[in-house]
């Protein structure tokens, strides 16, 4: 018997070590990479806390993109650059995610159009936009144009979610939910579990993403985006689209549990579709 309580008290305290070891290289880290990737663009303050938008390029329309599930302005980094050679673009980070603040309030996916509402109102980013989104991003831009149509002439859904492939979800859904813990421990960041899907993007953008693809704060909020994946998509297949929007659909990335647009020919296929659907509001108008 003393020598199992010995050998369990040799195993905890190796443990108790590893952890601590885990959570220092966490630390260390972040701390490095808060000085390595700063936001490149602007926090606006929209009502008791502040949001990211980074915008370039010049013209009009403005496409403004959100992000898929987990994801944040950095995964943009093919497409924007393509698309802001002929218009103004903006992607942004929602409430919680990448370099925006959560605020005081509980993720509630009604709430997520508004704010963009309120960050492009006060950034002084004027429209009509051209409102693209992938993933869980396709479902907040829909219910975006629902509520502020006047606005909108054109929306891009690409790989739109649905409220099928119900195991998958459930199976992203629960690996998000325990990632703040194994990030906290540096498990997520030594093994790249989250990080890998970044592998494409340009340099900048795979550094970001990755970096926040490991931090507690970041995954916490990704996960209650998750849990209220099947509300974002209801909100969005009961929204009441104003018929002048032109509405484009189209699979890019494809519905995997981590789908990015982070291969370039992949990206730019998405950034053409974007490219024509500006063209095309500027000759309507």
């Amino acid at each position: 018997m003393k020598r199992i309580r010995r050998t369990l008290l040799t195993a905890a305290a190796l443990l108790v070590f590893l952890i601590l070891v885990g959570a220092t290289y966490q630390s260390v880290s972040t701390a490095l990479e808060r000085r390595e990737f700063p936001h490149l663009g602007r926090l606006v303050d929209i009502g008791g806390h502040q949001l990211h938008i980074y915008c370039t390029g010049t013209g009009s329309p403005t496409v403004v993109l959100e992000a898929p599930a987990a994801g944040m302005s950095a995964v943009w980094g093919w497409v924007q650059p393509a698309v802001a050679a002929i218009t103004r673009v903006c992607g942004y980070d929602r409430a919680g995610l990448g370099w925006s603040e959560a605020g005081d309030q509980p993720f509630e996916p009604s709430e997520v159009p508004g704010q963009l509402h309120a960050l492009l109102e006060r950034a002084e980013e004027r429209g009509p936009y051209v409102v693209a989104g992938q993933g869980l991003g396709a479902a907040f831009a829909t219910s975006y144009a629902a509520r502020f149509g006047p606005e909108v002439a054109a929306l891009v859904l690409i790989d739109p979610p649905t409220a099928d492939a119900v195991a998958e979800r459930n199976l992203m859904m629960r690996f998000v939910k325990a990632s703040p813990w194994l990030a906290r421990t540096g498990l997520l960041r030594a093994t790249r579990m989250m990080s890998s899907n970044t592998a494409g993007l340009p340099q900048h953008s795979a550094g970001a993403l990755g970096a926040f693809l490991n931090r507690p704060d970041h995954l916490t909020r990704a996960a209650r985006e998750l849990s209220r994946w099947d509300d974002a998509v209801a909100l969005a297949d009961g929204a009441a689209l104003d018929p002048t929007v032109r509405v484009v659909r189209i699979e890019a990335a494809g519905p995997g549990r981590f789908a990015l647009l982070a291969d370039e020919a992949t990206a730019r296929a998405a950034s053409m579709v974007l490219e024509e659907m500006v063209e095309s509001v500027r000759t309507q108008r």
